[in-house]
């Protein structure tokens, strides 16, 4: 069973950066995507941003340009790199990866790690 473990959420002021990172275990191999969603309260579950196996990206409009998505097949982690970061961005973020290239749905999710930004 994939096991998804993230770190690095935390409190920031406005402006600041973060990293969050996502280990993925017991995979098999590398994940074909892996992507971040988060949760901000009251809030549905939004995406966030996409890393498919392949290098190619999708990025959410509003972090185009702050965020940066990146993995290592070889440790099968994802990492989110987290600049300009505003109070609108605080949320759970949670880890999510497929085992299909292709598609809208993920099979595994991590349990989130809160990312607080204050005015």
């Amino acid at each position: 069973q994939v096991q998804l473990v993230e770190s690095g959420g935390g409190l920031v002021q406005t402006g600041e950066s973060l990293t969050l990172s996502c280990v993925a275990s017991e995979t098999g191999g590398p994940l074909k995507r892996m992507a971040w969603y988060r949760q901000a309260p009251g809030k549905q579950r939004e995406f966030v941003a996409l890393i498919r196996s392949n290098g190619l990206t999708n990025y959410i409009n509003f972090v185009a340009g702050r965020f940066t998505i990146s993995r290592d097949n070889s440790t099968n982690t994802v990492s989110l790199q987290m600049n300009n970061l505003k109070p609108e961005d605080t949320a759970v973020y949670y880890c999510a990866a497929a085992e299909t290239l292709w598609g809208t749905t993920y099979s595994y999710w991590g349990q989130g790690t809160q990312v607080t930004v204050s005015s």
